[in-house]
């Protein structure tokens, strides 16, 4: 994957490191059964979810759950965001708009893939845009490109995109953030208010989408 300097923002000695590493590892175990490119387990494995929780959940930070983040947000369980990774089926220099930044975790996964400079983050709240910014600038990531504003309307500047991911819950797919998906490009989203669903939608090349679901999902619902 690309290459970049990395820091630990608390500090940790290198004890704490390497029980990270080791942690991430058997993270990236758990999940492998879960994804057919091996790209994406390279992302995970790359990627220090611990650095994107708060200091007093890095102890649970490689387990396979959403953890909290603050402003009554969740960091998505490594299992859906490699799931998610691996439908998006991304390539190297593919231009991705994310809505819902939250902490950054899963926008620096995806930047690993496709890589930072193609990343474009939406999200809603000025706090966590914020923070996510600031950590990943601090851990290697500052080129992915974050914005504070209602993910309903996509970043209309950037367009068009080769694909688009939700990491919050939509009752329906908000239709700039289709339009300003490329026709052969691909949307995943959680879909429903109550009851969630994975939908892929793979743009036609008049426009339509077709649309596949892909299970039960729990994501906290956009903001806007």
């Amino acid at each position: 994957m690309f290459d970049r300097f990395r820091s630990s923002a608390d500090g940790d000695a290198d004890s704490d490191d390497g029980e990270y590493e080791a942690a991430r590892e058997r993270m990236v175990r758990t999940v492998a059964h879960r994804v057919a490119d091996d790209r994406v387990l390279e992302a995970l494995e790359d990627v220090p979810r611990h650095e994107f929780v708060p200091p007093d959940r890095r102890g649970e930070a490689y387990a396979d759950r959403p953890l909290p983040i603050g402003d009554g947000q969740t960091i998505s369980a490594p299992h859906m965001v490699a799931v998610m990774a691996d439908r998006l089926d991304l390539e190297p220099g593919d231009e991705v708009l994310e809505i819902g930044t939250g902490c950054g975790y899963h926008a620096a996964v995806t930047a690993e893939i496709v890589g930072p400079e193609n990343v474009y983050s939406v999200e809603y709240g000025e706090q966590l845009a914020e923070q996510a910014r600031a950590r990943l600038e601090e851990i290697g990531y500052g080129e992915i490109d974050v914005r504070i504003g209602d993910g309903r309307n996509g970043w209309a500047e950037q367009a068009p995109y080769d694909a688009a991911y939700f990491t919050c819950a939509t009752a329906e797919l908000p239709e700039p953030v289709v339009e300003q998906v490329r026709p052969g490009g691909r949307i995943l989203a959680p879909v429903g208010t109550g009851r969630q669903t994975l939908v892929q939608a793979d743009k036609r090349a008049d426009g339509s989408l077709e649309r596949t679901e892909h299970g039960g999902v729990r994501f906290v619902q956009m903001r806007g």
